[in-house]
């Protein structure tokens, strides 16, 4: 069942182009990690979802819905939270969650109880004197209490210490994703992405540069390190579908190719008669470095 569809979207602000022609499909249950350099568009396609800003070509729909002209209906089935979210921050920790319980008509009020006894979270303190990571725990239990439909976090746990992410996202993950929960979250933590996700997608210059499960990435992507000579015109290797990027380092040419190691090898030395190249799998990190160096 498909969830959220984005259909040739595009969104500039200006002259510039932040996001051009995305087609994108989220299935029920995925959990997927939204990868990008900063300014890539990850906030901008995230807020498009809840409806916060429209796109100026193409079409979003969530639920089957339009989130621009039906905002209530699609707000009550998802759940939200942002990095530089604010929550009123002179009222109390109960006081928050009893506004967002009349915001919610599904709100499970023993889920929500569970949850602060779960954190320990103060009720009667302000958040204003909340620690950060405390005022993210209620941004995420303001979020998940009315069991959404839809989980987005974006750059929730920005700022945190890594134990304290670690276990914000996990903790994300475990309460809702049994129910069948779909997640969509980014960050810019490669080990997180991996660690929580089922599925991958990747912004890089206005567009959607990989869609993948996380499996299909550890086992069919590759790193081909060819060694740089004069002779050898490096931007050929873009004229095959399957390579990604090119770029020289040092005294090699890397390219990233949406191939196994040893389809790779086949390939570079069938159609580009390359015999001395190395190809090797990629873990996430160092395939988002290569893919967000510019071409040479």
């Amino acid at each position: 069942m498909c969830i959220l569809e984005f259909k040739n979207v595009h969104r500039s602000f200006g002259s510039k182009e932040v996001l051009q022609g995305i087609d994108l499909q989220i299935r029920q249950g995925d959990v997927v990690g939204l990868l990008g350099r900063n300014g890539a568009g990850k906030t901008t396609l995230l807020k498009m979802v809840m409806g916060l800003l429209a796109p100026q070509k193409g079409e979003i729909e969530v639920f089957g819905l339009d989130p621009r002209k039906n905002p209530v209906e699609v707000k009550r089935r998802i759940g939200y939270v942002g990095e530089d979210q604010e929550l009123p921050s002179f009222l109390k920790v109960k006081d928050v969650l009893q506004l967002y319980r009349g915001l919610f008509p599904k709100w499970d009020v023993n889920f929500a109880n569970e949850l602060a006894s779960r954190f320990e979270l103060p009720s009667s303190r302000k958040i204003k004197d909340l620690s950060r990571g405390q005022a993210r725990q209620v941004a995420l239990l303001c979020a998940v209490s009315h069991r959404p439909e839809l989980l987005i976090l974006d750059e929730p746990a920005g700022g945190l210490d890594p134990a304290a992410r670690r276990d914000f996202l996990e903790t994300s993950i475990e309460l809702l994703n049994e129910e069948g929960t779909t997640i969509i979250f980014s960050s810019h933590y490669m080990t997180d992405v991996e660690r929580m996700a089922n599925r991958l997608v990747m912004i890089h210059e206005n567009e959607k540069w990989i869609d993948s499960d996380l499996d299909d990435i550890r086992e069919g992507y590759c790193l081909a390190q060819i060694p740089d000579s004069q002779n050898f015109d490096a931007e050929k290797l873009l004229t095959n579908p399957h390579c990604l990027c090119v770029h020289h380092r040092g005294q090699a040419v890397h390219a990233v190719f949406e191939l196994d190691p040893e389809s790779c090898q086949s390939t570079l030395s069938q159609h580009f008669q390359i015999e001395n190249s190395h190809c090797r799998t990629i873990n996430l990190e160092e395939m988002f470095i290569e893919l967000v160096r510019r071409s040479s």
